[in-house]
């Protein structure tokens, strides 16, 4: 196995075929849907290739698995090593135990412990040292030089970008006419695998990359901007600050546009992904929905092809993901209300909320630490509509008959 940290940038329809017919059957080939619903919604006509169907959940064991394959019989003794804490050190360890050969990945201190007990579970050896990412990527780099392992960058490789190739290969065989495609990008890999393919097909295909606002690392690079970087996403599969050198040079030639996704974007997406689609996906595999959903017009009538990445996502973040869905369609709300404090006050309310069957969920009383005068108080209640029209009708009614109501809304 060549440095490809030092190889030149090239990356062609010839590696990714090989990479395909390297793998076999060894990854699952995935479906690629059309969903006719996410389509009305958006008004382009929406293929989902369901990449969170992996063994692993991601896409990320394809270019793992591709440059496992290419391992000489020393190196794949000695074992190999890569810095991750997100899907790629499940889809090395996965595979690479399943070849007999030794997995060791270095994460940060800071990794929860459920990313830690996932990569163990499927065969690796995780080392806890480094407080960031990039600190447990410099210790990473120095065991190889010290152990005599071999290093597998999660995305900045031409073999991993092969290998993530593939998921255009099968895209396109299964939906031909697609005429854009819509790509997460973290630090490049998947886009310059899938954007080599489309760029190698008879007919034009726009290839455009999607990046979460909070980090535009490949997007500043590109565009020649110097956008800040950091903060928590939802997509935290591509929330990279360094994209990769490799990789930044293949989405100069394949890469048509990309474009950035805010948060609620993301949340979103992936609340429709499982409402509708009935799939869980994560943040960063949903980042092509979202972008689509950010930039409607621009993909209105189009053809789109998302690649749903992964489908690791934390069920508790999850669940907070749909909760605020639900508050930013209407249907759950948190209302907040001045009464005096005198008894009947609140039965009258809740005689209001009664007439338009909107159910109660929660009451909180604040009598203390409030403005309002020492007989006064503010209610909080949380409730279930059928929709918006349905709360807004209830709040009406409460301001005519002279109650003081605020609707706590979400950014």
């Amino acid at each position: 196995m060549n440095d490809t940290r030092t190889a030149a940038a090239k990356l062609d329809l010839a590696d990714v075929t090989a990479a395909a017919a390297r793998i076999g059957t060894s990854v699952v080939h995935t479906p690629t849907m059309h969903s006719r619903t996410l389509s009305s919604i958006t008004g382009a006509d929406i293929w989902l290739k369901f990449e969170n169907q992996q063994f692993t959940a991601a896409y990320k064991e394809r270019g793992a698995l591709n440059a496992l394959l290419l391992l000489t019989p020393e190196q794949r003794a000695k074992g190999v090593i890569a810095a991750s804490a997100g899907n790629h050190s499940q889809g090395l360890s996965y595979h690479g135990t399943r070849l007999g050969v030794p997995v060791t990945i270095v994460m940060p201190r800071t990794t929860p412990t459920v990313k830690v007990m996932q990569t163990e579970s499927v065969g690796g050896k995780v080392i806890l040292d480094g407080e960031t990412f990039d600190e447990a990527n410099a210790i990473a780099l120095s065991m190889e030089k010290q152990l005599g392992l071999t290093f597998v960058h999660p995305f900045d490789d031409p073999l991993v970008a092969a290998g993530q190739g593939t998921v255009a290969l099968e895209m396109f065989a299964d939906a031909p006419d697609l005429d854009t495609i819509v790509v997460p990008i973290g630090g490049g890999g998947l886009i310059s695998g899938m954007g080599t393919v489309a760029r190698s097909l008879d007919h034009k295909v726009e290839v455009i990359g999607v990046q979460a606002a909070l980090y535009p690392s490949m997007y500043s690079h590109i565009k020649g901007q110097d956008l800040p970087c950091g903060g928590d996403t939802l997509a935290e599969g591509i929330a990279v600050k360094e994209p990769g050198q490799f990789t930044r040079q293949i989405i100069r030639n394949v890469v048509d546009d990309i474009v950035l996704v805010e948060e609620p974007h993301l949340e979103e997406a992936v609340a429709l992904l499982l409402q509708i689609e009935k799939t869980v996906v994560e943040g960063a595999g949903a980042a092509g929905l979202a972008a689509v959903l950010a930039h409607r017009e621009r993909f209105k009538g189009k053809k789109v092809g998302l690649v749903l990445c992964g489908g690791n996502i934390d069920t508790r973040l999850l669940a907070n993901v749909l909760l605020r869905d639900l508050a930013r369609s209407g249907r759950l709300a948190r209302l907040q209300i001045s009464l005096q404090d005198r008894p009947g006050a609140l039965f009258k309310v809740m005689d209001l909320f009664n007439r338009h069957n909107v159910n109660i969920l929660e009451i909180y009383h604040q009598r203390i630490f409030t403005n309002l005068p020492a007989k006064g108080l503010v209610t909080d209640i949380e409730c279930e509509a059928r929709d918006r029209e349905q709360l807004e009708a209830l709040i009406s009614d409460m301001r005519r008959n002279g109650y003081s109501v605020s609707h706590v809304e979400l950014n």
